[in-house]
């Protein structure tokens, strides 16, 4: 089974063909497009691995946006007894969403 491991924004995601990962939203990212992933680590494909020293020549990925999104809410809440301190606040992280359609080398 083939996989990659893939830089995007600073982060190291590991990737198969047709898995969808989810990775910081970017404004390059729009709904619909496709976009080449260049920053190729490491490769594998079987008993066989190539690594990138740091990254491997002439290697990519391809993948589909299929959009920019929010996380489900994370609540922070903060308590201080005995001094009439409470602070309820919500967070929703903005993501983009892509299906990894082919590897090549």
């Amino acid at each position: 089974m083939k996989f990659a491991v893939v830089e995007i924004a600073g982060k190291q995601y590991v990737v198969r063909p047709g898995q969808k990962i989810k990775t910081e939203k970017s404004p390059a990212f729009e709904k619909g497009g496709e976009i080449k992933l260049d920053k190729v680590l490491l490769l594998g494909d079987g008993d066989k691995v190539s690594v990138g020293q740091p990254l491997l020549e002439g290697a990519e990925v391809k993948a589909e946006i299929l959009g920019n999104k929010r996380a489900k809410k994370v609540i922070v809440f903060r308590y201080r007894p005995k001094a009439r301190v409470r602070v309820k606040r919500g967070h929703r992280q903005h993501y983009s969403e892509l299906l990894i359609k082919d590897i090549k080398y």
